[in-house]
């Protein structure tokens, strides 16, 4: 019996790895360099992760894009995204997350994850050779909450317990990518329900001020930095209503900001020519804020 046990645990050694050497890994332009798994964040028993792929020093600090992936905060690797080449044409650099999942700590520790992952990279912008004014937060579906919570809560330090010390924190630029705004909505709306937000939420499931907390909507105000929100209108996922909520809220506060529907769109996974005219209309909007080249 433990002859076979050791068997097993060998060959599920051998295929992690084979799965982790398979994985499509992430092409950057010569002259860049890269970081895996940096760690940004820690606590006891934990460790969160980031990799980074750093623009060439000799032209000077470079804007960079952090990436978060989705998975309705319970699934999910930083591994899955590889789609960078339209930042790297433009010059940015990326600093591509993981987060703390479901399984492993309830809300609020992803959106505490994701503000320490923005702090670091302003920590040690001068060591990564990165501009801390031309910082882009960027996520789809819990990704994109997260990106929009990183954001929004400026010098709000409500979350920030594991990584303190930074004021003036900005970012020059949100990417929403069909995220979720409103957690409440998303767990008990009139449109689309999750399981996903109530078993985030945990045993603040039922506690709307907690709710609201963790809720990008509740941070529009005048001073937001510039969103760029993108959503499928045909979405089973996350409510295209959301989004509109959240795009209308921002142009009544004054926040420069862009709404593209994708017709007929899904929660993402959008058709080849639909993801190139997304990917298009984002660059667009950064080169309009001056941030890429």
């Amino acid at each position: 019996m433990r002859y076979t046990s050791l068997i097993f645990v060998g060959l599920m050694a051998c295929l992690g790895s084979y799965a982790q050497d398979s994985a499509k890994k992430v092409t950057y332009p010569a002259g860049y360099t890269s970081q895996i798994d940096v760690v940004y964040t820690q606590g006891r028993g934990w460790q969160q992760r980031m990799d980074l792929y750093l623009a060439p020093k000799e032209k000077g600090p470079a804007p960079i894009v952090i990436n978060i992936h989705g998975g309705g905060w319970n699934h999910g690797t930083k591994e899955s995204q590889t789609g960078f080449n339209s930042f790297f044409k433009a010059g940015f650099a990326v600093a591509n997350i993981e987060y703390r999942l479901t399984p492993q700590a309830k809300a609020p520790a992803a959106v505490e994850d994701a503000r320490c992952a923005l702090i670091y990279i302003i920590k040690n912008a001068k060591e990564l050779n990165v501009d801390v004014n031309k910082i882009v937060i960027m996520g789809g579906s819990a990704g994109g909450h997260l990106a929009l919570m990183a954001g929004l809560l400026a010098n709000d330090h409500r979350f920030d317990g594991n990584c303190p010390g930074i004021e003036n924190i900005h970012v020059a630029a949100i990417i929403d990518k069909y995220g979720i705004t409103d957690v409440n909505d998303w767990a008990y709306g009139p449109h689309i329900t999750s399981k996903s937000a109530t078993n985030w939420l945990g045993d603040k499931a039922k506690d709307e001020a907690f709710m609201r907390s963790v809720s990008p909507v509740s941070y529009v105000n005048k001073d937001n930095p510039p969103v760029f929100i993108v959503h499928g209108d045909a979405d089973p996922v996350v409510p295209y209503e959301e989004s509109v909520e959240l795009h209308k809220q921002l142009e009544a506060a004054g926040v420069k900001t862009v709404f593209m529907t994708v017709p007929g769109g899904k929660h993402g996974g959008f058709p080849a020519d639909q993801n190139s005219e997304v990917n298009k209309a984002i660059i667009k909007f950064l080169k309009e804020l001056q941030l890429g080249k």
